[in-house]
């Protein structure tokens, strides 16, 4: 982003989604930048490029992946493709529009396809490796959501958002300043948007020099969704090899069924008698993200085993596509997996968490064997087999994500893409280092403690306990540009992050203590935590805070009335506030049923009752401690309302305490100077109480 530290941007070479002879806005990209300190500043932090998707070619040869800067005076983001020689890491900038292309991946005949909105709205478009013969390939009415070429290029299949419920304005023709909702049933919004159309995919021919219009929509009248809200994207959806078959994901229910339940399935579409056939039926949890074999015998993909539960085991499982045979390879692998990608018919490659770290591990079908092939103090995101070697994304609570190239044979890896070098070596980053810390129940606990850089031992510092959220993901080695470690322990603070239970990586009964339980024994192991740490010479034991949110803001509240004057500063961002209102504003409710045990009615539910009587909001009588709140408007995971109440009952208490509102932000905060105000005010506030 442009601020007073940056030079002049230095545009790099062009090949936009415009004619030569039309005036093209360039994009933007975070100009060299001189700092003045070797510390993180919320401005640093936000001028990193973040790296989005990637592809291999046909031909192994090259990588295009995207490129997303922010640009804060202008409250925006501009993403771009670049392409890379894989055998020497040489880079060229591919696009410079201000029309985000993105969603890229190379095309059977060695073609560049991806998205962007030149037209006026988000189309499909194509050019050659070197920009040249940049072509228009769609022009559907309210663009398109996401695209896949069948593997003959004969076919396209793309995402359009599809209205099947008359609204008010529908039913009422002669009101066209109404401004209202006409609800009938539940899960009419989801995390942050009203549910008011359908994503469906739709199958058209291609064929080379025609613009494609129409398509099929094969899942015609149906009132739900593929791929499946909020997470879903192209990944759950494809074509097989033969390019007469589409695979996706669906969760076939509708209303309050849909709410309450997480039971999705893998459908496969046959494009020439549009006949449509369930592949997982009976199996009752979450089936996704499923990928092909090379020779389309295969079909490897997620798959959760109880309905309700979003937080279960996430299994691999391989289906024979002829016979539909089915086989679980990680029955007793106690961990989950993620990012499958096959090398050979043979040979699966995924993610897996394991002890707070994303590895890379390697599965062979002919023996059943599951081998770790990397280690270390990080996370891998996304890994793809290329010709005995691995390309992968890789992040660290030290470092954005950056492009790898991965040896499978010694897990050794080498850094290919750089996008972010130039600001890394300025900046000093503070010493991160894993410890075990002894539970009150006599469990070891793996708690991250993240130190200030020039950290001094002589010195006296204060501490922040996070609270993580989910309330089941891990306290990993991810990189945040909201709760960033590296941000936190630039402003002078010891940061003390424990995996508490109720976290995955460290087997499944760790990770399903938490359900029912969220007053038990996972607040037990923060305190547990922080109660270790400050024992260290080089922390002040009386300038202690504690943060978190969703579920870690649920934390904050709780410990506000159970903390024993241990903190002298709170912070809950989308927290949980009043457990019974959460049960009923909430729209996934099979979170809430799964989590809390039962409905708020069911008095004979001692699991659901344990759950509604340890609500934070009765426990206020017992606040004393300054707290700032922050929630989004538009988070209809966590509503508003949370956030509201607990800054209302603070003040009421006469507590000191701030509520920063963001109108137009979710459960999490996405925009450029909202994400930099946050920082901001996250900061003042724990300066106010701790310095």
């Amino acid at each position: 982003m442009k601020n007073s530290l940056f030079s002049a941007l230095i545009l790099l070479s062009v090949v936009s989604c415009d004619s030569p002879k039309e005036a093209v806005k360039p994009s933007y990209k975070t100009p060299d930048m001189k700092l003045t300190s070797d510390v993180m500043t919320p401005e640093v932090l936000w001028s990193f490029g973040r790296i989005g998707g990637m592809s291999v070619s046909p031909d192994r040869k090259s990588l295009v992946y995207e490129v997303t800067y922010f640009n804060k005076e202008e409250d925006r983001s501009y993403t771009d493709l670049y392409i890379m020689n894989l055998a020497d890491g040489t880079t060229k900038q591919l696009t410079n529009t201000d029309y985000k292309e993105f969603g890229s991946t190379w095309t059977s005949d060695n073609k560049i396809a991806f998205m962007c909105g030149k037209s006026g709205s988000v189309q499909l478009w194509e050019m050659n490796p070197d920009g040249s013969d940049l072509r228009q390939l769609t022009n559907v009415e309210g663009g398109i959501g996401g695209f896949l070429f069948s593997p003959d290029k004969s076919k396209l299949l793309y995402l359009k958002d599809v209205k099947l419920e008359k609204d008010v304005h529908d039913l009422h023709p002669d009101l066209p300043k109404a401004n209202a909702r006409l609800i009938n049933d539940q899960f009419y919004r989801h995390w942050n948007d009203w549910v008011e159309a359908y994503t469906h995919p739709f199958v058209a021919d291609y064929i080379a020099g025609q613009m494609v219009t129409t398509g099929k929509d094969i899942m015609e009248g149906e009132h739900w969704e593929s791929p499946v809200r909020p997470w879903g994207g192209i990944e759950q959806l494809a074509w097989t090899p033969d390019s007469r078959s589409v695979i996706y994901m669906a969760r076939k229910k509708e209303g309050i069924a849909y709410a309450f339940s997480t039971n999705t399935d893998l459908y496969r579409y046959d494009v020439n008698t549009g006949k449509t056939a369930n592949l997982t039926e009976g199996m009752m949890g979450y089936d996704q993200n499923q990928v092909i074999s090379p020779n389309g015998e295969l079909m490897a993909w997620e798959s959760m085993e109880r309905d309700g539960y979003e937080a279960d085991k996430i299994r691999l499982f391989v289906m024979n596509l002829k016979t539909g045979e089915k086989k679980e390879y990680t029955r007793d692998f106690d961990q989950n997996v993620g990012s499958l990608a096959w090398a050979d018919n043979n040979t699966l490659y995924f993610i897996s968490d394991h002890h707070a770290t994303d590895e890379i591990y390697r599965l062979t079908l002919n023996d059943g064997a599951i081998t770790k092939l990397t280690s270390g103090v990080h996370n891998y995101t996304s890994v793809l087999p290329v010709d005995g070697y691995l390309i992968a994304t890789k992040v660290s609570m030290s470092k954005p994500a950056e492009i790898y190239k991965v040896d499978p044979a010694t897990g050794k890896d080498t850094e290919l893409s750089f996008v972010n070098k130039p600001i890394l070596d300025q900046l000093t980053m503070g010493k991160v280092e894993s410890r075990w810390i002894r539970t009150t129940d006599g469990k070891q606990m793996l708690t991250w403690i993240i130190y200030p850089p020039h950290f001094d031992p002589a010195k006296k510092y204060p501490a922040i306990l996070y609270c993580e959220g989910g309330p089941q993901s891990t306290v990993s080695q991810f990189w945040s540009y909201r709760w960033n470690f590296q941000m936190m322990a630039a402003n002078g603070y010891i940061i003390v992050a424990p995996n508490r239970r109720g976290l995955p990586g460290f087997g499944q009964e760790w990770n399903e203590q938490i359900s029912g339980d969220y007053s038990g024994q996972n607040i037990r192991d923060y305190l547990s935590a922080i109660d270790e740490m400050k024992k260290e010479p080089y922390i002040d034991a009386d300038r202690l805070g504690c943060v978190g949110a969703s579920y870690g803001g649920y934390s904050v509240f709780y410990l506000a009335g159970h903390h024993d004057k241990r903190f002298k500063a709170f912070i809950a961002h989308c927290g949980i506030f009043n457990m019974e209102m959460q049960y009923f504003n909430t729209e996934e409710m099979w979170f809430a049923q799964w989590d809390m045990g039962g409905a708020p009615w069911d008095k004979a539910n001692k699991t659901a009752q344990r759950t509604f009587d340890n609500s934070p909001h009765k426990f206020v009588g017992e606040w004393d401690t300054p707290i700032l709140v922050i929630h989004g408007q538009k988070d209809f995971r966590i509503d508003a309302s949370q956030g509201m109440g607990a800054f209302n009952a603070a003040r009421m208490r006469g507590i000191p305490a701030q509520y920063l509102y963001f109108p137009e932000e979710c459960h999490w905060v996405l925009g450029c100077q909202n994400g930099i105000l946050w920082q901001r005010t996250f900061a003042a506030w724990l300066d106010k109480w701790l310095k």
